[in-house]
């Protein structure tokens, strides 16, 4: 098994009185492509917030590439190569799909005026063929805002491939799109860890999706650790099943 890249310690995370995360661990080996299920409200995006510095946690370490970043803030944790996508997107809906690559680069600049220069050398060789990676090169003039909502996320993936991540943490990445396009979905993700070398951790509540994707899968279940294990394992576990696969 490879060395841990992320390694989350009994972090627990509470907002008032609800506690949304309690002393949950986990481990992505470095090259890994690991899931994190459970059923809606278990606690899976409260620890990915926590994991990119969206929120302090209030107790245990997270430590990614052997450095604690609990402690860090969001562009800080981004700097280090962990970067996120989201259940709904975060693209710029009036900006072409170009555009919306181009202004995803690392070290841009701030200034409005700049948005759209000043780029490196070579950047939009990259934004195309990251474009033709996901699908979208015939498709890269269009208004972001204008694609489908799997499209949009496709754009997404886009984006944060730009930045050229170590960890790429993908919430729900095949939410709303349409079930013929899954497979490729499914391909895609993994010609990333294995030709990008980008380790993934990802939510899935499409079972068919994690159990082809993942080669070790956590189980969240209101906010605590229900199950870890190979996808089968966790699949046949009858905890899982009780509380997550059996309503499915």
């Amino acid at each position: 098994m490879s060395e841990a890249l992320l390694r989350v310690e009994n972090v627990s995370k509470s907002f008032g009185g609800v506690i949304a995360n309690h002393a949950i661990s986990i481990e992505v080996p470095d090259g890994a492509i690991v899931g994190l299920i459970g059923p809606n409200g278990s606690g899976k995006t409260t620890l990915f917030n926590s994991i990119v510095g969206y929120h302090p946690i209030d107790e245990g370490s997270i430590r990614f590439r052997g450095r604690e970043i609990s402690k860090l803030l969001v562009p800080q944790i981004a700097r280090q190569g962990l970067l996120r996508t989201f259940q709904q997107t975060r693209i710029y809906g009036q900006m072409t799909c170009v555009q919306n690559m181009l202004i995803s680069m690392p070290q841009r600049s701030s200034s409005l005026s700049a948005m759209f220069g000043g780029f490196p050398e070579g950047a939009m060789d990259k934004v195309d063929a990251l474009l033709e990676f996901v699908g979208l090169y015939s498709k890269r003039t269009l208004f972001a805002g204008d694609l489908s909502f799997g499209q949009q996320k496709l754009l997404e993936f886009a984006m944060a491939l730009m930045n050229e991540p170590k960890l790429l943490l993908l919430d729900e990445p095949t939410a709303g799109i349409n079930p013929t396009l899954i497979n490729g979905l499914i391909d895609r993700l993994k010609k990333a860890n294995e030709e990008f070398g980008i380790t993934l951790l990802v939510i899935e509540h499409n079972m068919r999706v994690i159990m082809n994707l993942a080669e070790h899968l956590y189980c969240l279940a209101h906010g605590e650790m229900l199950a870890s294990g190979t996808p089968v394992e966790v699949q046949d576990d009858e905890r899982v099943i009780a509380a997550y696969l059996g309503a499915h």
